[in-house]
């Protein structure tokens, strides 16, 4: 059986997806971002913040599940996906993870993002 998706690892590909369609949830963040015909592409990223490796690689395992599961469905087509994992997603429920990213792949569908965040923390300021 071949994958429904293809797996993102180049790194210029997630830095293009950051400039794509966010849409946030408890248990992670969606990126989505065109992808000019490559068909449907998908990332994971979960950073030390989260927690060591153990915990890092069963959110990791857990975002593959629910890949594997909802984006031939519900995903979007020629479209570059990635989830970043956030703190306390690795404890939420399978259920409710599941339920979130099907709500943030409509969203993301429907084109209603998030807004845009302030870069590197920087609220408003001017750059000098």
């Amino acid at each position: 059986m071949t994958a429904a998706y293809s797996t993102m690892t180049r790194r210029a590909d997630f830095v293009a997806a950051n400039g794509g369609l966010r849409v946030a949830r408890p248990g992670f963040v969606l990126l989505a971002r065109a992808n000019d015909g490559q068909g449907q592409r998908a990332g994971i990223t979960v950073t030390k913040k989260i927690g060591n490796a153990v915990v890092r690689n069963r959110m990791k395992r857990r975002f593959r599940a629910l890949l594997r599961e909802l984006l031939p469905e519900h995903g979007l087509a020629d479209t570059d996906h990635v989830l970043i994992g956030r703190e306390g997603g690795v404890e939420r429920d399978f259920a409710l993870l599941r339920d979130e990213l099907v709500v943030a792949l409509g969203r993301a569908q429907a084109g209603k993002g998030d807004p845009p965040r302030n870069h590197r923390g920087r609220k408003g300021k001017p750059r000098k």
